[in-house]
């Protein structure tokens, strides 16, 4: 890692995400309930969502008072330095509210919009992942790299759902138009997480429609540095219209048939 930037901001973004992790895993109260929802009513926001974009926040403004931030639950600021950090303070936050483990802080570092830094603190299953812009990937200390790539009818997938029913009824569609196609379908509730889980070898590919920029940031470096090539529609960088992650070879064949089910569109 030879960016003096990056240096500067993967140890504050990993002490970010370890602080609000611990913060989440040990002060999540027994009658946690639902603060407030957003674009329906199963897309919730919880208090402890919003006390920990508050903690990452002012963590990171006291280290780095002139940069910009992007919070999932309303943090925003322009800042001066040209760095923004783009924080999901509980991705899988469903999963948080009852109880299940797949749940993670996402927190990324971008230098003039492009992501130099990303780190993915996953608490209850004890990983940690980051990566650094051409410093490769990692789980703690270990190295990570995609899996081999597989044919498509042998690819393990993993995806998501958006929360309004329209869009669930038409991504219901896609699944049964392309779980013919695959091995399986694996849908765990944290893309941040999937992400990551194609980094280390344990997805072979991950697709959803409906992602926001705190969701994939950080998660998408990761996946890169692991050797996995990430995008939206053919030709198209990844978005919230479509987001695919995969090896090499897989990559394209996936991105070619979700373009073919129309996995962009409602």
């Amino acid at each position: 890692m030879t960016d003096p930037l990056a240096r500067e901001l993967l140890p504050l973004a990993l002490e970010a995400a370890r602080r609000a992790g611990a913060f989440l895993r040990d002060s999540r109260p027994a009658d946690l309930g639902v603060a407030a929802t957003k674009t329906s009513p199963v897309d919730v926001v919880t208090e402890m969502d919003l006390a920990s974009e508050k903690l990452i926040t002012g963590f990171l403004a006291e280290h780095r008072p002139e940069d910009g931030v992007l919070g999932e639950e309303g943090a925003s600021r322009e800042g001066t330095s040209g760095v923004r950090w783009v924080v999901d303070p509980v991705d899988g936050t469903v999963n948080y509210l009852y109880g299940l483990p797949s749940w993670c802080v996402s927190i990324a570092a971008q230098r003039d919009g492009e992501t130099i830094v990303g780190v993915v603190d996953a608490p209850v299953r004890g990983e940690v992942y980051h990566a650094v812009r051409g410093g490769g990937a990692w789980l703690g200390e270990r190295a990570l790299r995609v899996r081999s790539p597989a044919e498509e009818g042998r690819a393990l997938v993993g995806t998501g759902f958006g929360y309004l029913a329209e869009r669930r009824a038409h991504q219901a569609e896609v699944i049964a138009g392309l779980i013919t196609s695959v091995r399986d379908i694996r849908r765990g509730g944290s893309a941040a997480i999937d992400l990551c889980d194609v980094a280390a070898g344990r997805l072979d590919a991950y697709y959803e429609r409906g992602l926001n920029p705190w969701d994939y940031a950080a998660g998408d470096l990761i996946a890169r540095e692991a050797g996995a090539l990430t995008g939206g529609r053919p030709g198209e960088p990844l978005s919230p219209e479509l987001t695919v992650a995969a090896p090499p070879g897989l990559f394209e064949s996936l991105q070619a048939r979700l373009e073919e089910l129309g996995a962009w569109h409602d």
